[in-house]
């Protein structure tokens, strides 16, 4: 019994040292990078379909946690606070794993992530250089695009950094408004219909690679959603969720959605001799188009489009932004950019513009912390009776423990 006991006690002690030794060969499996991204704000007014409301508020702050599980994949949680109408609400915006070594250049995600499709959207919003996503972000994509589902990418074995990917998601955030699963009042009498459970599908590709010392990356992508139509009676609620008043969807849903939407976006980024830490320039540019969001009635397309000589059969929207490091604690940046859309009243479509101007102002003490004065001048053209307006934001960002790297 004693000879057998000295043997499990052997291989006790045996087990116990290779699987510690593994763990310390790969730090990030027994340290997993823990951080916190404090966002805070005081902003005069309100602007449309923004997160932010008016007066002192909490903004996009997180608490994150990633690492490598194993060898063969990667995980990660990001939790998100904000402040709605004086509650606290805390969401689920990132919850995946991530292959590591799969083979000739592919990679598989699963669980809840951001979507890879334009420039900022697979980026999180504490990143931005201004206060807001661009309104066209806003109306479509619901300020930025998360959903349970997976993704498979491919990067290509070229000189130029070139990858493409397909996505498959459950869409609910994209569904637009009414149907079977309506929560809002008033709509029992709307037309029914099921939406499907694999509500969105996207395509993306980016290219990308080095002019003297700057670099830029373009892309282009689709997204497909199943369920974004409308039926009959669904535009009701459109102007209370786009104007920010009582009855607005703080679920990060999209505001607009059609079944197509097609997205090109480019970016560049120059520095002097190529040194990103003391001055560094970033202009960015996306365009979007959304098409097939006419009702249906009774299962068929309902063209509202004969009954109005003013309605278009798609919706648009675009930013352009140049963003200036010009000393190693300041930046300035400026950003203009339209958003086109159609409201539907009665039997026609009514066109809704909205126009903004965007000039910040950003001092960092460090990679840390950032503190952004922003001016927005906004004029909306039958934009759901919102009024030119000038908005000023006063904010501030500050990231606790270890942050992962940020995206090109």
């Amino acid at each position: 019994m004693t000879v057998l006991n000295n043997r499990v006690s052997c291989v006790a002690a045996a087990c116990a040292f290779f699987t510690t030794s593994a763990f310390a060969e790969d730090p990030t499996l027994t340290n997993p990078a823990i951080s916190a991204v404090l966002d805070g704000y005081y902003q005069n007014t309100e602007r449309p379909m923004a997160e932010r409301g008016e007066g002192f508020g909490l903004g996009h702050t997180e608490i994150a946690m990633s690492a490598n599980i194993d060898d063969m994949f990667y995980g990660k949680l990001t939790a998100v606070i904000e402040m709605h109408d004086g509650e606290t609400e805390l969401g689920l915006e990132e919850a995946f794993i991530q292959t590591l070594a799969m083979p000739w250049g592919f990679s598989i995600r699963a669980g809840r992530f951001l979507s890879d499709v334009g420039y900022l959207n697979n980026q999180h919003v504490h990143t931005d250089a201004f206060s807001d996503r661009p309104a066209a972000y806003r109306a479509f994509l619901g300020s930025h695009y998360f959903d349970d589902g997976v993704r498979v990418n491919y990067v290509a074995p070229t000189d130029l950094y070139w990858t493409m990917g397909l996505e498959g998601f459950k869409g609910d955030s994209m569904r637009a408004a009414g149907g079977e699963h309506d929560e809002h009042e008033g709509h029992s009498d709307h037309a029914e219909r099921e939406y499907k459970n694999i509500g969105v599908y996207t395509a993306y590709t980016k290219i990308g690679g080095d002019i003297g010392n700057g670099s830029w990356q373009a892309g282009l992508s689709y997204m497909r959603n199943e369920n974004g139509r409308m039926v009959e009676g669904e535009h009701e609620d459109h102007a209370a969720l786009a104007a920010g008043h009582e009855g607005h969807d703080h679920s990060h849903s999209a505001t607009f959605t059609g079944e197509n939407t097609y997205i090109a976006d480019f970016v560049y980024k120059w520095a002097p001799n190529g040194n990103y830490k003391y001055q560094h320039l970033t202009v960015s540019g996306e365009y979007f188009r959304v098409t097939d969001f006419a009702p249906l009635e009774d299962g068929h397309d309902h063209d509202h489009d004969h009954d109005s000589a003013d309605s278009v059969d798609d919706m648009q929207g675009w930013y352009l932004s140049s963003v200036y490091q010009f000393s190693p604690n300041w930046s300035a940046g400026v950003r203009y950019g339209e958003t086109d859309v159609q409201e539907l009243h009665g039997d026609h479509f009514d066109a809704q513009k909205l126009k903004e101007t965007e000039v910040s102002l950003a001092w960092h003490h460090s990679h840390f912390s950032t503190v952004r004065l922003q001016y927005t001048n906004q004029k909306g053209t039958n934009y759901f009776g919102i009024e030119d307006d000038n908005v000023l934001t006063l904010q501030y960002v500050m990231t606790l423990g270890a942050h992962g790297a940020h995206q090109f």
